[in-house]
């Protein structure tokens, strides 16, 4: 729900959640993946049906990114390695959160929605280095995307969520593919549970679309979902 009102398809949550839980580092990519692609294609169509989608801006960040979402999602790491950059991964989505929740406070992150300025030029370097960290991890790139442009002021937040979005999507497919062609995991690994688990990853988007179009995002669960991945994050990096 969260996730879907800012364009994000929810991969650090759901891996964060796994890791709580202690499902196994070899399930955790093909699921949260999986996942991704479902919710991010929902909430794709959501942003563009309300007009915030803007293919050429997207198709710049895909030229660099995809390719390299497909190579990490091809990269086998040892166990140890996995834990460590997820759990790196998960302290930068907690610290995103938090951010999110007061960036009002920081002038140079756009309120209002602005004419959308990503140079060109430069967009295809980011989502390569993006690409690569989500292939590797088993995300999307939103949480990395998503600050950039905001931090930039490149675009406000639902035209920032609606590049996010399809974004998400293709590297998930691409992250996904390169996983399953060079064997680093199998269909075998993506859960029976795959099916309830998008239905109500699913229902959760439903509301969160409307709420990120046409109500405030609430800061109290913004806090809550950055202390579950803190807990993971710690739980991960072995802090405790």
């Amino acid at each position: 729900m969260f996730y879907s009102s800012v364009g994000h398809a929810g991969a650090s949550g759901y891996l964060a959640a796994m890791a709580i839980v202690g499902v196994a580092p070899e399930l955790m990519r093909p699921t949260a993946l999986t996942l991704n692609i479902v919710i991010a294609a929902f909430t794709t169509w959501r942003f563009r049906v309300a007009r915030f989608f803007d293919a050429r801006i997207v198709g710049a960040f895909l030229v660099g990114s995809v390719p390299m979402a497909f190579i990490g999602g091809g990269i086998k790491l040892p166990t140890d390695v996995y834990k460590m950059l997820v759990g790196v991964v998960l302290l930068c989505s907690a610290t995103y959160l938090v951010w999110r929740g007061y960036a009002k406070k920081f002038r140079s992150v756009p309120i209002a929605e602005t004419p959308v300025t990503v140079p060109m030029f430069i967009a295809p370097f980011i989502g390569a280095a993006v690409g690569l960290l989500s292939g590797l991890t088993g995300t999307g790139g939103g949480i990395f995307l998503s600050p950039i442009v905001l931090l930039m002021a490149w675009a406000g937040p639902k035209a920032t969520a609606g590049i996010a979005a399809p974004f998400i999507m293709v590297n998930s497919v691409a992250g996904l593919s390169g996983g399953l062609y060079k064997g680093t995991f199998a269909l075998a690994t993506i859960p029976d549970a795959a099916a309830p688990l998008c239905a109500a990853a699913l229902a959760g988007a439903m509301l969160g679309t409307w709420l990120g179009l046409y109500k405030l995002s609430n800061r109290l669960l913004i806090l809550t979902l950055a202390f579950v991945m803190l807990i993971a994050a710690v739980k991960l990096l072995g802090l405790t």
